[in-house]
C-alpha cells in the first residue's frame, strides 16, 4: 500500500529536489542562470502554498496559490530549458519535470476551485 504525502510536504520535497538538482548544475554561465531563476522559482512554490494556507481571507488564500501556480508554471520552463539546451540530460530530468507538471496541474485546479468559490 503506497502511503499518501499530504501537499505541503510533497511541495517542499519538490523544492528541495530543486535546489540538490541547482547544486549539481555544471560550473558554466547558461547554467548558472538557469539555475538561479530556477532554485528561485522552485522554491517559491512551497512558500507561496505555506503562505496560502495561513490566508486571512479568501482573497488572500487565493491570491497566494495564485503565485504558487505561476511560480510552479515558471519552474516547469526552466527545468524544461535544462533539458533542451542539453546542460542535462532527458535522463536525469524526467523525473523532476513530471512532478512539475503534476505539481502545476494540482496548483492550477486550486486557483479554479479557489476563484469560483470567491464568486459565491
Amino acid at each position: 500500500m503506497q502511503k499518501t504525502i499530504n501537499l505541503t510536504d510533497r511541495l517542499y520535497n519538490f523544492a528541495l529536489q530543486i535546489v540538490i538538482l541547482v547544486r549539481n548544475l555544471p560550473k558554466e554561465i547558461a547554467a548558472y542562470e538557469i539555475g538561479r531563476q530556477l532554485v528561485r522559482s522552485g522554491t517559491s512554490i512551497v512558500a507561496n502554498h505555506e503562505e496560502a494556507r495561513g490566508g486571512f481571507s479568501r482573497e488572500d488564500f487565493t491570491y497566494k496559490i495564485s503565485l504558487a501556480f505561476k511560480e510552479a508554471r515558471e519552474t516547469n520552463i526552466w527545468l524544461r530549458l535544462l533539458k533542451d539546451s542539453k546542460i542535462l540530460k532527458e535522463s536525469q530530468l524526467e523525473d523532476i519535470i513530471k512532478e512539475s507538471e503534476e505539481i502545476r496541474n494540482i496548483l492550477g485546479k486550486g486557483v479554479r476551485t479557489a476563484k469560483n468559490k470567491n464568486k459565491k
